[in-house]
C-alpha cells in the first residue's frame, strides 16, 4: 500500500471546504489553514445582540448546481426542510414606488407584467425560455467543465457556440428586443451585478441569471441563513477527517523548481504536502504568495469586478413594507452604473438591495425587531484615482435612507440600534480580496471565461491548484461549488490518491 497523499488548502471559504471533502473522500489527508477565526470567507456570518447577518450571498440560486455538488459530497440538502422555496424571489421597487415581485408563478407574473407593459408577458416568456437555453448550453459547454488546453475552447466547432451564447451582444440591448419600458429592461438586467458586471457592457449570456431564477426558483435555508451552507460543508469536512486550523494565515507558498513544497507561515514555520490548493483570492495568491511577479502583473491588468458597500442594521421595529429580498432600482440606472464602473464610485441615486431575513426565519432577529442588510454596488479600489471611502459611505447611506423614506420607512433611521458597515477597503483587509472586488475579483467577459480565465492549476508549478471565484468557472456560490468539483476532478486525474 502506497504512502497516503497529502493536501494543503489555503482558506476555508466555500471553495476550500468543498474541495477538502472531495479530496478526503478519495483518500487524501487534507489540512486547511484559514487566516480568520471562522470559516466561510465572504460567505461568513455576523451575530450581534440577537441579530444575525449574512455577510455575502443572501439567497440560494441555481439549486440544481447545489444538489449536483452536494450529492457528490454525500451531503443531503432537502427542499422544503433544509432549504425553503421563496414565494417571491425578490420584490423590485421603482422610483415611482410601483413594484414587481419576481416569482415562478407564471400567472402572478402575467398579471404584474401586463399592468406595467401590455403585451409584455408573452415576450417575457420568450426571454426567460431563451435565457434558460443559454444557461443550459453555457453550463454544459463553457462553465461546468475543465479546459486542459486552448484548442478545447478555440476551435471551429465552438464558433457558433459564441453566437448561441450571445457572447457579443450587450445584455441591456438584448433585453430591449423583448421589453419596451425602461422599468422592465432594468428589472431583467440588473442581475449582472450578482457577478459584478455592467449590463450595458457585459454579454447577453448573463440573461441566463434571471432566466434560471424564474425557471428553477430560489431558496433560503430554514436556519442560520446562507451560513448554513458553510456549516454543512464544515461538518462534512470534519467527518471526513479534514484538519482545519483557524487564525493561521499563509505567508507564502514554498516553491522548488516546477513544484511547490507547502506553505510558510509568517512566523517562519512550515507545512508540507504533495499538493497545495489556494482558496485565497487568486490575484492575491499570485501577487503575495508566489515569487513570479510577471504573472501577477498580467493578472492585475485584467478586468476586475465591481465592489459593494454594505450596511448591517439592527433595528428595534418591524417594517412590513419590505419583502425578504428587495431591489430598489433607480431611474438613473445607466448613470449609476457609469459611476460604478467608469468613475469607481457610487451615484447620487444608486440602485441597491435590501435583505430582511426575519420574514422567513424569525430567529434572524429578536421578537418584533428587524435585521436589515443593505448592499450598494460601488467601484472597486483604484489606486490611480482619489477615493474618499468615508465620504462615499456617508453619501451612500443618506441616499439609501432617503429612498427608503420615500417607500414609507419614514422613521427607519431613528430605530437603528447599531450599524456595521463594510466598504471595499473592509473586504480587501478582511478577506484579502484584491481591490475589494467582493464579487469574485476578476470580472466576466468572454476573454475572461473558460480557458481564458486564470486556470485552476498553475502553469509552472504543476502541483499547485486554485479554487474560488477568480479561477474557472467564475464567481457566485454555484460557480464556486463547481470550481471545487472541477479542480478536484483535475487533481485526482493528475495526482490519483
Amino acid at each position: 500500500m502506497g504512502k497516503e497523499k497529502t493536501a494543503i488548502i489555503i482558506g476555508a471559504g466555500i471553495g476550500g471546504l468543498a474541495t477538502s471533502v472531495f479530496l478526503a473522500k478519495q483518500g487524501y489527508s487534507v489540512s486547511i489553514f484559514e487566516k480568520n477565526s471562522a470559516p466561510g470567507g465572504r460567505c461568513g456570518q455576523l451575530i450581534r445582540d440577537g441579530h444575525r447577518f449574512d455577510l455575502g450571498a443572501t439567497m440560494l440560486m441555481m439549486p440544481v448546481v447545489y444538489h449536483e455538488v452536494f450529492d457528490l459530497l454525500g451531503i443531503e440538502l432537502r427542499e422544503g426542510k433544509d432549504i425553503l422555496p421563496l414565494e417571491n424571489l425578490y420584490t423590485i421597487f421603482f422610483d415611482d414606488c410601483s413594484s414587481l415581485a419576481f416569482s415562478t408563478d407564471s400567472e402572478k407574473m402575467r398579471q404584474q407584467l401586463e399592468k406595467i407593459e401590455p403585451g409584455s408577458f408573452v415576450r417575457e416568456r420568450d426571454y426567460v425560455e431563451s435565457g434558460y437555453r443559454i444557461y443550459n448550453l453555457g453550463m454544459s459547454r463553457l462553465v461546468a467543465r475543465n479546459f486542459y488546453n486552448l484548442s478545447q475552447m478555440v476551435n471551429l466547432k465552438n464558433i457558433p457556440l459564441l453566437f448561441q451564447l450571445k457572447a457579443f451582444t450587450p445584455h441591456y440591448s438584448y433585453a430591449g428586443r423583448f421589453f419596451r419600458t425602461e422599468h422592465l429592461r432594468m428589472a431583467y438586467t440588473f442581475q449582472n451585478i450578482y457577478v459584478g458586471q455592467n449590463p450595458f457592457k457585459s454579454p447577453a449570456l448573463f440573461s441566463m441569471i434571471p432566466a434560471a431564477e424564474l425557471t428553477e426558483g430560489s431558496f433560503f435555508p430554514a436556519s442560520d441563513g446562507m451560513f448554513y451552507i458553510v456549516k454543512r460543508l464544515l461538518a462534512e469536512a470534519r467527518k471526513q477527517g479534514v484538519k482545519i486550523f483557524f487564525n493561521k494565515p499563509a505567508g507564502r507558498i514554498a516553491v522548488e523548481g516546477r513544484r511547490v513544497k507547502g506553505i510558510v507561515f509568517p512566523d517562519g514555520t512550515t507545512a508540507e504536502a504533495d499538493i497545495v490548493i489556494s482558496n485565497a483570492d487568486l490575484p492575491y495568491s499570485y501577487r503575495q504568495l508566489l515569487p513570479d511577479k510577471r504573472k501577477a502583473d498580467r493578472i492585475d491588468r485584467m478586468k476586475f469586478s465591481c465592489s459593494a458597500i454594505t450596511f448591517h442594521w439592527g433595528v428595534d421595529k418591524t417594517y412590513p413594507q419590505l419583502d425578504q429580498h428587495n431591489v430598489f432600482l433607480s431611474d438613473n440606472f445607466r448613470e449609476g452604473l457609469e459611476k460604478i464602473f467608469r468613475e469607481k464610485s457610487v451615484g447620487n441615486e444608486p440602485c441597491f438591495y435590501v435583505h430582511a431575513p426575519a420574514r422567513q426565519d424569525p430567529t434572524a432577529a429578536p421578537p418584533r425587531q428587524e435585521t436589515i442588510s443593505v448592499e450598494v454596488g460601488t467601484g472597486h479600489i483604484d489606486n490611480l484615482r482619489y477615493q474618499d471611502w468615508v465620504e462615499i459611505r456617508d453619501r451612500t447611506r443618506k441616499a439609501v435612507l432617503d429612498r427608503l423614506r420615500k417607500q414609507g420607512l419614514d422613521d427607519l433611521e431613528d430605530h437603528i440600534k447599531f450599524e456595521i458597515c463594510h466598504t471595499p477597503e473592509s473586504w480587501e483587509n478582511g478577506c484579502n480580496i484584491s481591490r475589494g472586488s467582493v464579487f469574485g475579483s476578476l470580472g466576466h467577459n468572454i476573454f475572461q471565461m473558460g480557458y481564458f480565465r486564470p486556470h485552476n492549476r498553475h502553469d509552472k508549478y504543476l502541483n499547485l491548484y486554485f479554487t474560488g471565484g477568480s479561477t474557472h468557472p467564475g464567481n457566485g456560490i454555484p460557480n464556486v461549488l463547481l470550481s471545487a468539483k472541477l479542480v478536484s476532478e483535475r487533481i485526482l486525474k493528475e495526482n490519483p490518491a
